[in-house]
């Protein structure tokens, strides 16, 4: 259970990198809402113990309660479809009095873990028709469930992430050349039903008369992304805009280095809503600036690579998995982010790793890390 550690193979530059991004964290929280910098530094305490106890014990020992750890999650994510809690017309949390937690963070994670070891032990048949249809339909269930929420952006983001690490795990890549001539068709065909409003209303009245393709809100980001110019979405890109500006009016070093204190400021003028959380990158931008955001950019990267380096330590195939499975995971929800901040991507509601406030998110990454 618990590892016999030599310190000079202890990981200390990866605690030192998950500390600096999480300070950066707390002090981005704490000037877009003043009121959660002690929730977040709480969060980021309990992470850090939690990530320390776990690394003393060996992840071999802690992957034989894949079963277990896969149940939990289908039942946290049954509760939620039941009985969740719901905000904006989503119901993605479960409160136990003045306690409340978003299942979906920790279940990507309990996902990588078993997966991780799912591969492992079929590595000999991982590319075989049985072991590519178990594998489908053990991730068919906990999706099904986060879909439902609706929380299409983390179904998307437990998708990818399955999909690297059964790369790394060794698919051939006849069957990757294979899924790839049936999903390129299926997301241009996609796309074009999405923009295409007829093709949409045809396909319900055939299909399923009392569903949709996509909820109204989410075909109105995609809608304002791919045509921002149009007043009909007028609305759902105003968001995305406030936040180019604040990052551009940041310049070098930020408004906060620079002494000004501009009431024009996405802080203190509200401009964008939920800026402690999908548009923390805003803050940092306007804040600190070019150098502010590229600090922060350099971090998540080294963390992300850190994973990576260390999957080619690791002791057999399960920790390669595990390790490539959660640098995927930081590299993936950072890259959105900061995309969607940017206006490079439609707007998701997806966290910056470590950075956004969020005690679900930020302590389930620290338990994955």
């Amino acid at each position: 259970m618990l590892k016999q550690y030599k310190l000079r193979f202890y990981n200390f530059r990866l605690i030192l990198f998950l500390i600096a991004i999480s300070l950066i964290g707390v002090t981005l929280v704490g000037t877009a809402a003043p009121d959660l910098r002690s929730k977040q530094f709480a969060g980021v305490v309990l992470g850090i113990i939690i990530m320390l106890v776990l690394s003393l014990m060996d992840y071999s020992w802690i992957m034989n309660f894949q079963w277990i750890m896969y149940g939990f999650n289908i039942i946290m994510l049954i509760v939620v479809r039941i009985a969740g809690d719901s905000a904006n017309g989503a119901a993605r949390w479960i409160g136990i009095g003045s306690f409340r937690f978003q299942p979906t963070e920790l279940s990507k994670i309990i996902l990588i873990v078993f997966f991780a070891k799912f591969f492992m032990d079929h590595e000999e048949t991982l590319n075989t028709l049985k072991t590519l249809a178990l594998s489908g339909v053990l991730l068919a269930v906990p999706l099904f469930l986060i879909l439902e929420q609706p929380d299409l952006k983390n179904t998307i983001t437990v998708v990818v992430i399955f999909c690297i690490m059964i790369y790394v795990a060794g698919l051939s890549y006849k069957i990757i050349g294979g899924a790839l001539l049936i999903a390129v068709p299926l997301t241009i065909g996609g796309m074009f039903l999405i923009i295409i409003p007829l093709s949409i209303i045809f396909l319900s009245i055939v299909v399923q008369p009392d569903q949709k393709l996509l909820k109204d809100y989410q075909r109105s980001r995609i809608m304002s992304f791919l045509y921002p110019e149009n007043e009909e979405y007028s609305d759902d890109i105003e968001q995305q805009n406030n936040s180019k500006t604040a990052i551009a009016s940041g310049e070098l070093v930020g408004k906060k280095l620079s002494g000004d204190d501009s009431t024009t400021s996405v802080n203190q003028g509200n401009f964008v809503a939920e800026n402690q959380t999908d548009f923390i990158f805003a803050v940092a931008g306007e804040e600190y600036g070019f150098i502010g955001c590229v600090i922060i950019v350099l971090l998540l990267l080294a963390i992300a690579f850190e994973c990576i380096r260390m999957s080619l330590r690791a002791k057999d195939l399960s920790g390669r998995i595990l390790c490539c499975g959660m640098g995927g995971l930081i590299a993936l929800q950072s890259f959105i982010n900061i995309c969607v901040a940017t206006g490079l991507m439609p707007n998701t509601g997806t966290p910056l790793p470590f950075v956004s406030y969020g005690l679900t998110s930020l302590v389930s990454l620290y338990i994955g890390m």
